[in-house]
């Protein structure tokens, strides 16, 4: 049995009554890591660089191993950009390669750019029109996800040149969201005031540009495109309540795998 921690944070009040998103993490863990992991997400939640929060949610839910489904791990690739003019270009075209509409793409990009506050989950925009599907005001949360083996995947990740917190959980949720078979591609760019690199994940790879978004800009968001013809409430529910575990290549397991 593995638990499901899940925290959100905002400051001024809840989510749900108009509170400014500060922040939040999951994880799938063992018993033995609940203690470790809660206070870790506690530490974040009140030492964070767009603020400190005064309401803080953390969920311990059980999970069964059988529930849980395997995904594989995007491979990443790095985009060096001179400017974020540059780098949303440069998202552009390999959105456009992953079967987004140009003029999706240029819709999203919009959606994102013109956001007046971060929200807490992703939108929803059709990979062809361009219209957004989902509730406007909060926008999808994905959930349940963690990496199998976190010793090989940061081993992995740090042969690539990646420490930051910012990729090792990017990773994790755009491989969870790019294992869902409705969705086209991935935009984000991150709410962190001091992180300006974005990326584009599609079926098979994570896209990051080193430049997305001005920094000091305490607003991030991400899209999801959508394919034609996806049943977008069995979607959702994927994306929000199936547990998935991503799996890093094969080489790189160690014995602590939880999946062992």
């Amino acid at each position: 049995m593995l638990y499901s921690v899940r925290m959100r944070a905002a400051q001024g009040d809840a989510h749900e009554k108009g509170g400014k998103h500060i922040s939040g993490a999951e994880r799938l863990v063992r018993q033995e890591q609940l203690p470790a992991v809660a206070a870790a997400m506690l530490r974040r939640a009140l030492f964070h660089s767009r603020g400190t929060a005064d309401f803080i949610n953390l969920t311990v839910e059980t999970v069964l191993k059988e529930n849980i489904q395997a995904v594989a791990c995007l491979p990443i690739a790095t985009v060096a950009v001179p400017s974020i003019a540059a780098g949303r270009v440069a998202a552009q075209v390999e959105l456009i390669k992953a079967g987004v509409a140009p003029a999706a793409v240029a819709a999203g990009i919009k959606a994102l750019a013109g956001l007046k506050e971060s929200l807490r989950g992703a939108m929803l925009v059709d990979a062809q029109t361009g219209v957004r599907l989902d509730n406007g005001e909060r926008g999808i949360r994905v959930s349940r996800m963690d990496i199998a083996d976190e010793q090989a995947y940061l081993c992995w990740l740090s042969r690539q040149g990646h420490s930051n917190i910012h990729i090792q959980e990017a990773v994790v949720l755009a491989s969870k969201v790019m294992s869902a078979s409705g969705v086209a591609a991935e935009l984000c760019w991150s709410d962190d005031p001091e992180y300006v690199t974005g990326y584009v994940a599609t079926p098979t790879l994570y896209i990051r540009f080193t430049q997305l978004k001005p920094y000091g800009s305490p607003i991030g968001g991400r899209i999801f495109f959508i394919k034609e013809n996806t049943d977008l409430e069995q979607l959702v529910h994927y994306l929000q309540y199936q547990p998935v575990l991503i799996n890093v290549p094969a080489e790189e397991a160690s014995i602590d795998a939880i999946f062992d």
